[in-house]
């Protein structure tokens, strides 16, 4: 397969990173017990959502958006990543376009899609529970019919973007099956959630007779978004383990340990060789995959997998390094380094860990192949 990208996409992918590399970063939080940051930098979202287009890349034009694909949501990602900027754009924006699209709800898309597209509000998926963590079935959340008002009942967990959220998308178990609900963010309890990664805050949703509006079966919208997610978070971490490396690499060359820079042993070199070969494959696996589920190809689900896991495992083992090749540097708050392995095990987890996307990528096969 022969694969490159546009003009036009290569444009995008260098006015984000213009933008974002105007600041540096990324910024250090303040250490505990100061809280973490519930949010994003507002105005910074403004400027990439709004005027650069990025909040609508994958909104169809009769709503207000660009009507590109995922490929092009990936290559933003992969920018946010490479400065781990706090940002709506995955939870926010991206996953919520994909569960509207894929329901095929019109006036739900009506509704929700041009606010999206203009980034004038958020719309959080709230897919996981506490005893459910992006499973297809099973949801102990709950949705009744009461005097012609659907209602929910339950708690999510780990809702990405949802302390600033202007609606959310709920999966809830309805007398048909899992289903969609369009829930307001008024009567919708939102508990601040422990995280380990400060630049992705996420939140718990707690639903007591909340009214929701149904959207569509949830099964083709998890599917979708299970897909678009890996491949989103898999551009991220190839973002973020690029630059990093970046950063490891000039750090050994300037750091001197019995009278030579540390890069210059045999041993350094070696280490950081491996790394850059992963992520280079990392990078290989991840475009491929953004084609193949923006394209909508029979491969996507695959490949998703594939980049999820691959990607995933590749910024842990850079972070990783990252932080042994600093010293004592790199254990600092004050450093970045901690913010790298803290973002690499958290995306890690999010939507399946890399090992429960080579199980999925197994069934898969067997799937296709048969017995």
């Amino acid at each position: 397969m022969h694969f490159a990208f546009s003009a036009q996409q290569e444009d995008l992918r260098l006015t984000v990173r213009a933008l974002l590399d105007q600041d540096g970063g990324p910024h250090v939080p303040a250490p505990p017990p100061a809280p973490a940051p519930l949010g994003h930098d507002p105005e910074l979202w403004r400027r990439l959502g709004a005027e650069i287009g990025a909040a609508g890349l994958t909104v169809p034009e009769e709503h207000g958006g660009s009507g590109a694909t995922l490929v092009e949501s990936c290559l933003v990602a992969e920018e946010l990543g490479r400065r781990l900027v706090p940002s709506p754009f995955v939870g926010g924006t991206a996953l919520a376009v994909e569960a509207l699209l894929t329901a095929g709800d019109s006036a739900a898309a009506e509704r929700l899609l041009p606010g999206i597209a203009a980034a004038d509000r958020l719309v959080a998926l709230a897919w996981a529970e506490p005893e459910n963590w992006w499973q297809d079935t099973g949801f102990a959340t709950t949705a009744r019919l009461d005097a012609g008002t659907w209602r929910l009942d339950g708690r999510k967990s780990f809702v990405l973007d949802g302390a600033r959220a202007d609606a959310f998308l709920v999966v809830a178990t309805a007398p048909g099956g899992p289903a969609l609900f369009e829930a307001a963010a008024e009567p919708a309890a939102v508990l601040p959630h422990p995280v380990v990664d400060p630049t992705r805050p996420m939140c718990a949703l707690e639903l007591s007779a909340a009214p929701a509006a149904p959207i569509g079966p949830a099964g083709p919208v998890l599917a979708r978004c299970r897909d678009a997610a890996a491949v989103l978070l898999a551009a991220e971490c190839v973002g973020a383990a690029d630059r990093w490396l970046g950063e490891i690499v000039g750090y050994v060359q300037t750091r001197v340990q019995f009278g030579r820079p540390i890069g210059s042993f045999q041993a350094i070199k070696h280490r950081l060789a491996d790394l850059y070969v992963a992520v280079e494959s990392a990078r290989s696996l991840s475009y491929a995959a953004s084609w193949a589920v923006g394209t909508r190809d029979e491969r996507g689900p695959a490949w998703a997998a594939m980049a999820k896991s691959l990607c995933c495992e590749t910024y842990q083992d850079v972070a990783a390094e990252g932080i042994q090749l600093h010293g004592g540097l790199g254990i600092t708050w004050e450093h970045e380094a901690h913010l790298h392995l803290k973002r690499a095990h958290g995306a890690a987890h999010l939507f399946g860990t890399p090992r429960s996307h080579r199980r999925r990528l197994e069934a898969l096969h067997h799937r296709i192949a048969g017995p």
